[in-house]
């Protein structure tokens, strides 16, 4: 496929690169943003995206919380030129959350992640 002028150097009209996506803007149906994903995890056996890293919260980097999410509940929205999702901040807060990247525990599947947000596993779908 070829890359079209009018993309970025590392997208085609399907296809969009790692860099892109890390540090985009994640909103609220209604327009809200809510935080900006923070680390796309990859299943390294089958190349899935499984969950976007969220954070949110903090000031200017301190105090951010990281919130895990699976892949499959954002939406690439044009028109907020970001990714939507349709959860409540209730919802998200009570979820999984790390206080730093060092902290992250992904160990293997069964992680509570897909059981809190009832969607099925990513390496199921």
């Amino acid at each position: 496929m070829a890359i079209h002028s009018t993309l970025g150097q590392t997208e085609t009209h399907s296809l969009i690169g790692s860099d892109k996506i890390e540090g985009a803007a994640v909103y609220r149906s209604n327009g809200v943003k809510i935080g900006n994903i923070k680390r796309v995890m990859i299943d390294e056996a089958t190349g899935k995206v499984a969950y976007a890293v969220m954070s949110f919260g903090g000031f200017m980097g301190i105090g951010e919380d990281y919130y895990p999410v699976p892949w499959s509940l954002l939406t690439y929205n044009p028109r907020f030129e970001g990714y939507e999702i349709s959860i409540s901040e209730e919802q998200l807060k009570g979820g999984p959350k790390y206080t730093s990247p060092q902290t992250w525990d992904w160990k293997g599947r069964g992680y509570t992640v897909d059981d809190y947000y009832r969607v099925p596993p990513y390496w199921t779908t």
